[in-house]
């Protein structure tokens, strides 16, 4: 992290501007962000962007192999198998956590990636609003591969609108405007012009989609897919009410839902390299001596859900369905922000977007949580400050 820029930041920081800057990031909205926005930005020095790029780089080279969608077909839940899968994810993303390696060096961890959409628009939002209001100069960016904020908007507009109109892609999720995600869905709809819509605004007739405005049926021909099937999962009932839409329809998904399974957890026993922290997949592992070090995932959960921290033989042993389990090495974070308080602990997501037509994924902007507590995420960090979402600058 950058201690230059971190020492001028915190010495220029105020209670007010902080307050002025929540108040612009909640402007126009219906309710307010549903999730804590950290006090600061975080800082990168040039190299450990670079250690960020070369480490996503590796990792995107795994999902480039030809046999990719071989190995992961395992990963996709039969009851969740959706149709009409497309060639590539349009999204990827990686969480590296801060770390410190043997030698002392401040380097990335692989903690998870997906194959999922994060949030593309609301991180142009909060990039803008940390300029404006803590007096960043234009030096700084949140951007890679060289775009700046209109390259990136059009880059997103290729990748989720493509051929069509706005009007004729929806932003989908189970129940969009209640998600603690809203926030992001209606920056993207400023951005790009794609209506927001719930799974059950979706019509059908024979394998064509609609959704209706002021009454007015319109033709869906692509789906920028929000929706995760963990959160409907306990509704056996589901699509007796909605549009059933593992089946196949005249519609383009971008990304399609399978991708969500393949980029997953379910990939890290596949990955190797430096910033890979060892994982196996719990019915092939061979069960070590020091416990301590490792943590306990389900494959087929998202938001740290039924994570197990501090592993004990009988947690293992009581598990039923090892095969869709994995056992990871501990990634411990190093408190390298330094708040007015102490140390607080970093991890960021790199987000990657790939349109058709492009050859491979183009690296384009980021995502930063701040924690002092047990792991990254709202739950474990309600009673602090100087922690949430955020994004991380670089020097250009």
């Amino acid at each position: 992290m950058d201690p230059s820029a971190r020492k001028i930041y915190n010495a220029n920081f105020t209670a007010k501007k902080y307050k002025k800057f929540l108040a612009e990031l909640n402007k126009g909205l219906q309710n307010p962000i549903a999730f804590r926005v950290a006090e600061t930005p975080v800082f990168l020095t040039r190299d450990f962007k670079d250690k960020l790029i070369n480490a996503g780089n590796d990792i995107v080279a795994t999902i480039l192999q030809p046999n990719f969608k071989e190995f992961t077909e395992r990963a996709i839940p039969a009851k969740w198998k959706v149709a009409g899968e497309n060639n590539h994810p349009h999204f990827i993303a990686l969480d590296f956590g801060v770390c410190k390696d043997a030698g002392g060096d401040i380097v990335p961890k692989l903690i998870e990636l997906q194959g999922f959409p994060s949030l593309y628009g609301f991180q142009v939002q909060i990039a803008d609003r940390f300029k404006e209001n803590f007096n960043l100069g234009n030096d700084w960016t949140a951007y890679f591969s060289g775009l700046d904020k209109t390259s990136y908007l059009n880059l997103l507009k290729k990748t989720i609108i493509g051929p069509y109109k706005p009007d004729e892609v929806v932003l989908m999720d189970v129940n969009a405007p209640e998600q603690k995600t809203a926030v992001d869905f209606y920056a993207t709809q400023q951005y790009i012009g794609t209506p927001v819509v719930s799974l059950a605004d979706l019509g059908q007739e024979g394998r064509q989609l609609f959704y209706r405005v002021n009454g007015e049926k319109k033709l869906i021909k692509r789906i920028y897919n929000r929706l995760i099937f963990d959160e409907i999962d306990s509704d056996q009932d589901i699509f007796d009410k909605v549009v059933d839409i593992r089946k196949s329809f005249d519609v383009e998904w971008v990304t399609h839902p399978n991708w969500f399974y393949r980029v997953s957890k379910y990939t890290m026993p596949f990955l190797s390299g430096d910033c890979i922290p060892k994982t196996e997949f719990l019915h092939q592992a061979k069960i070590p001596a020091d416990l301590e070090n490792y943590v306990l995932k389900p494959l087929f959960s998202f938001a740290g859900q039924g994570v197990i921290i501090d592993v004990k033989k009988n947690d293992i042993e009581n598990i039923e369905d090892p095969e869709n389990w994995i056992l990871q090495q501990k990634v411990n974070y190093e408190p390298v922000v330094q708040a007015p308080d102490g140390g607080v602990k970093v991890e960021i997501r790199l987000l990657y977007l790939w349109p058709d037509g492009d050859k491979k994924p183009t690296l384009a902007i980021n995502l930063a949580r701040l924690s002092r507590g047990k792991m990254i995420g709202v739950r474990y960090n309600k009673d602090f400050d100087w922690v949430g979402g955020t994004i991380a600058f670089m020097k250009h």
